[in-house]
């Protein structure tokens, strides 16, 4: 509890330091004087250089050992991972990015126990420009749970769930489009190309071309560059009333050269090691951006498994290969295995047929030099709508003949 109160105090102190300033305009990181670096006696120092003082809290979760520094807010535009991570350490991995309206998180995965111990933010009074300093130092695996967890604080808004239309009743087919990743979570990177860039862009070519194609009506996970968390995600479809749950993602991969589109379906069972691996970068997704999953339960994953299994198994295993045929069609290019399984969370909704399709992978040269080509793009988003309203045909004609 002494952990979390001091950082509330931390919050406090950013919070009056903006306030004085009077201060407008987002806060900009300034890469070149910023590091994160180990320190002396074992521990590390983060230090950002920001153009203005801004309130802040600094807090850290557990399974994994992570640092959070949360920002209101903060503009990380032109800033890299190398460029404050030149050689990890204790600091393995940085993110950062939008969380959500009016706030910025920066997280910083930790070789080991580590907490925070003199944290501050002095403002020059002539310039406004600010340092945020973090030291950490080691502790011991119990003292790092102990102090670990997301604090409530009075400056720290509710999230409010994702704005989504009352479910659709009136015939038409109701579409969620997921483009994977978001905010703090880039997911692949490669050439300044990020996954999350690229898939709400695809995202908004297959929904216009849903929606041009007339009787269906479409609804993304995420309209911005923000983090949505997994759970979100299929909560959004379930608002929606969705008869269908595509997610999308352009993933990279070294294992086995993948390359091509590839339709994944739920399984507890992934269909090769790439397959796994895949996954479970995936799934861990929120733990990218920070979020805290201590109260997660595996047994009720396992009964979503089951349930996907029984209800949903036969109509998403036909969406994936109406994706498969569709996209050949038109080119592809496609995987040497289009059509495989394995454990992604977000397909874990019971009642709604869900595939997760990885347009191409950005580790592939001539996958990327596709996903960035904007006629390559209209081309697949069209094949892909052609795919939804086939297996909308397919599936109305098998639930008669089953009512028959």
């Amino acid at each position: 509890m002494l952990g979390r109160f001091l950082l509330f105090l931390v919050l406090l102190y950013g919070a009056g330091a903006a306030s004085a300033q009077q201060l407008t305009a987002l806060a900009r990181i300034d890469p070149g004087p910023s590091v994160a670096r180990d320190g002396w006696m074992g521990g590390a120092v983060l230090e950002l250089h920001l153009s203005q003082g801004v309130p802040f809290r600094v807090f850290t979760l557990d399974g994994p050992p992570r640092l959070v520094v949360d920002f209101r807010e903060a503009d990380w535009s032109g800033v890299t991972e190398a460029d404050l991570l030149p050689d990890p350490g204790v600091f393995s991995a940085l993110r950062f990015g939008r969380f959500q309206p009016g706030w910025s998180r920066l997280v910083a995965d930790l070789s080991g126990p580590f907490l925070p111990d003199n944290i501050g933010m002095p403002v020059d009074p002539q310039s406004g420009k600010a340092v945020l300093t973090i030291g950490l130092d080691p502790v011991d695996p119990e003292a790092f749970a102990a102090a670990s967890g997301v604090p409530e604080t009075a400056l720290w808004p509710e999230r409010k769930a994702p704005q989504t239309p009352a479910p659709i009743q009136d015939g038409r087919l109701v579409v969620v489009i997921d483009p994977g990743h978001g905010g703090v979570d880039p997911g692949a990177e490669r050439d300044g190309v990020a996954e999350k860039d690229l898939m709400l862009t695809f995202a908004r070519l297959l929904r216009d071309a849903l929606r041009r194609a007339g009787d269906a009506e479409v609804v993304l996970t995420r309209e911005a560059d923000e983090f949505i968390s997994l759970e979100s995600r299929v909560a959004v479809a379930h608002r929606s009333g969705a008869d269908l749950f595509i997610s999308l993602h352009a993933d990279s991969l070294s294992q086995g050269g993948a390359q091509g589109a590839a339709i994944y379906t739920l399984s507890d069972e992934a269909s090769d090691k790439a397959t796994e691996l895949l996954a479970a970068r995936h799934n861990r997704a929120d733990i990218i951006a920070g979020a805290d999953l201590t109260g997660s339960d595996d047994q009720v994953a396992g009964v979503l498994l089951d349930l996907a299994r029984q209800e949903t198994e036969p109509r998403s295993a036909a969406l994936a290969r109406s994706f498969a045929v569709a996209m050949k069609e038109a080119g592809g290019p496609m995987n040497r295995h289009p059509l495989r399984e394995a454990g992604f969370s977000v397909l874990k909704s019971a009642d709604i047929p869900s595939v997760l399709i990885e347009i191409g992978f950005l580790s592939s040269d001539r996958d990327l030099g596709n996903l960035t080509d904007p006629d390559w793009q209209r081309r697949t988003a069209t094949a892909m709508a052609r795919a939804v309203l086939d297996w909308r045909d397919a599936d109305a004609a098998r639930r008669d003949l089953v009512r028959q």
